[in-house]
């Protein structure tokens, strides 16, 4: 287990590194325990792999001051669990993850947080998917990958993004401002 708990801190300082995560920033991750002990995601559920999984998140959030988002599994739709100081003008849901209804990491983010609350939707400044858990509806809407050279936890593979502003305009905004 202290495997996974030094894979995961490194995968997610590298993230912080390479995607300028900054403090008061939101960084989503959605995870699979399943896949991260080797077996397909859904099917094998564990509360000791993710507890490594969140310490390991939550000691570099406080670390670096930015909010963890925490992705629940397609149970219950991808719902977020977070701090409630991360989405103070979100609304909330009214549910408790469970390891099988909602995830393992969910479950223990909403045990672990001091003020934990799920909402349905979030848009983050960055993200880590592990084991193809798809947390791209959780980005804000320009998403650039990030490669990180710690790209697995266990036997998981780990996929990072960060985001941008939209760029707005360019010649054509600018061609149109001339002819007024």
């Amino acid at each position: 287990m202290d495997q996974i708990y030094q894979q995961t801190k490194a995968v997610i300082e590298e993230l912080v590194e390479k995607a300028g995560v900054k403090s008061g920033n939101i960084v989503v991750i959605g995870c699979s325990t399943s896949e991260v002990l080797g077996s397909k995601i859904g099917t094998n559920s564990s509360p000791d792999t993710a507890g490594q999984i969140f310490s390991a998140l939550h000691d570099c959030a406080k670390e670096h001051g930015f909010h963890l988002a925490i992705q629940c599994c397609e149970h219950l739709n991808r719902a977020i669990i977070a701090e409630r100081a991360a989405v103070p003008y979100t609304e909330i849901v009214n549910v408790v993850p469970q390891p099988k209804a909602g995830g393992s990491l969910a479950t223990a983010a909403y045990s672990a947080f001091e003020h934990p609350v799920a909402v349905e939707e979030i848009r983050a400044d960055a993200g880590i998917d592990i084991g193809f858990t798809l947390i791209g509806m959780h980005l804000k809407k320009v998403a650039v990958p990030v490669r990180l050279e710690n790209n697995r936890i266990g036997e998981a593979m780990v996929i990072a993004a960060r985001t941008r502003p939209k760029f707005i305009g360019g010649v054509r905004a600018i061609y149109a401002e001339e002819m007024l």
